[in-house]
């Protein structure tokens, strides 16, 4: 089985932007008299902003227009930067290139951050196509993010595969008919992987590069876990 075009999550499964998110998450709660620590704030990692204020603190629609206005405040002048590439993923991305495979990464965060990042870390480049949200919201639900991509780059289902962290990534490939690949880490359990039901569950970049480049060798992959501890 040959996937030809990867699509990769960010937050989470190319950087880890925990500091950054949660950071500006904190102070945006501040303005609302709300006071969290950061630790407590990882689980917004990976979810639309929109969904995370609202079901956590109860906001209304207005509210959490205010509060995202909060959280770029602060995220698009320190919060953004406060994020590491993983070890060895700029490494993996260039050798899935030389192998042959075409890759894009499928994102709810706003397109324009995702880019200022991607550059930040020098591997934009890497990337066939970026697609993330608008910054009024709008097309904010992984799975409308991934058939975007698959719609506009003319990729066939058959030919895609999605990498993420957590379960919305996951789910969002489903909805979309493609195979998926969980990484555990990133900021989603194995519990929360596995309920998805992905192609494969992996736990290191290592591990990510050996199974795809597996895969684009033409080679059936097995249907399950891999490379677990």
């Amino acid at each position: 089985m040959r996937y030809n075009h990867i699509l990769f999550d960010l937050d989470g499964t190319l950087t880890d932007p925990g500091v950054g998110i949660t950071k500006s998450v904190q102070y945006a709660l501040h303005k609302f008299g709300i006071e969290e620590e950061c630790d407590a704030l990882k689980w917004f990692i990976g979810p639309p902003l929109q969904v995370s204020f609202r079901e956590r603190y109860g906001f209304a629609e207005e509210q959490v227009e205010q509060a995202i206005r909060y959280y770029r405040e602060y995220f698009s002048e320190h919060g953004i930067f406060e994020n590491e590439l993983y070890p060895a993923m700029k490494e993996t991305l260039e050798t899935l290139i030389h192998a042959g495979c075409k890759l894009h990464v499928a994102t709810s965060k706003p397109t324009v951050f995702a880019e200022r990042i991607l550059i930040h870390f020098d591997i934009m480049e890497c990337f066939h196509s970026v697609t993330g949200s608008f910054l009024d919201g709008a097309r904010s639900d992984k799975s409308e993010i991934i058939a975007h991509v698959l719609r506009e780059q003319g990729i066939s289902t058959a030919d895609a595969i999605m990498i993420g962290d957590r379960k919305h990534d996951l789910i969002g490939a489903t909805n979309n008919q493609i195979a998926s690949i969980g990484v555990t880490y990133g900021y989603g359990s194995v519990e929360e992987l596995s309920a998805c039901n992905p192609t494969v569950i992996v736990d290191t970049v290592q591990a990510l590069e050996a199974w795809l480049l597996e895969a684009s060798s033409g080679e059936v992959v097995g249907k399950g876990i891999s490379n677990r501890a």
